[in-house]
């Protein structure tokens, strides 16, 4: 097994990331993941538990196409995705920070690599570590980007007269 991980404080509340990551899945991924040149949705409807989906992707000059599922969604906590025609696993958890921030952790994981590519596993584990820091780093600044603070959570933008007087 070989993984690399990441974890990232958004400063959004986490039903606003966990909107853009899972509920808006087949939108945004692309866009946090540039890598994928091509989605395809394989069960009809929304992104949701059991959902499968074909992605082609150019990893450092790579090609690879793959088919995925969504294995779990867990609303405001968790959205694990495993390949079904590869063996990873893609893992995104969720924990509120208080004040609006959700604190992201992102897991990628290979189970296993092909007999060819074991010459290359130390090139292969730094690739994915820094895949992993690239990929919370983009979902972090989309999200803080694209989706404004709810002035519901920020007492100084509903009220700008509680701003501290100095």
């Amino acid at each position: 097994m070989i993984q690399g991980s990441a974890s990232i404080r958004i400063a959004r509340p986490v039903a606003t990331v966990y909107r853009f990551i899972a509920v808006d899945f087949y939108r945004n991924y692309p866009r946090w993941s540039p890598e994928v040149v091509a989605l395809a949705p394989l069960t009809p409807g929304p992104w949701r538990e059991g959902a499968l989906a074909r992605q082609v992707r150019v990893d450092q000059g790579r090609r690879t196409d793959t088919t995925f599922r969504a294995s779990r969604l867990e609303p405001n906590r968790r959205m694990l995705i495993d390949g079904v025609s590869a063996a990873y696993h893609a893992d995104y958890e969720l924990q509120g920070e208080g004040e609006g921030a959700t604190l992201l952790s992102f897991c990628f994981r290979l189970d296993r690599l092909d007999l060819f590519m074991l010459p290359f596993e130390k090139l292969i584990r730094a690739a994915l570590a820094e895949g992993a820091t690239r990929t919370a780093r983009n979902l972090k600044g989309l999200i803080e980007a694209e989706l404004p603070v709810s002035t519901a959570l920020d007492p100084v933008a509903a009220n700008p007269d509680a701003r501290p007087r100095l």
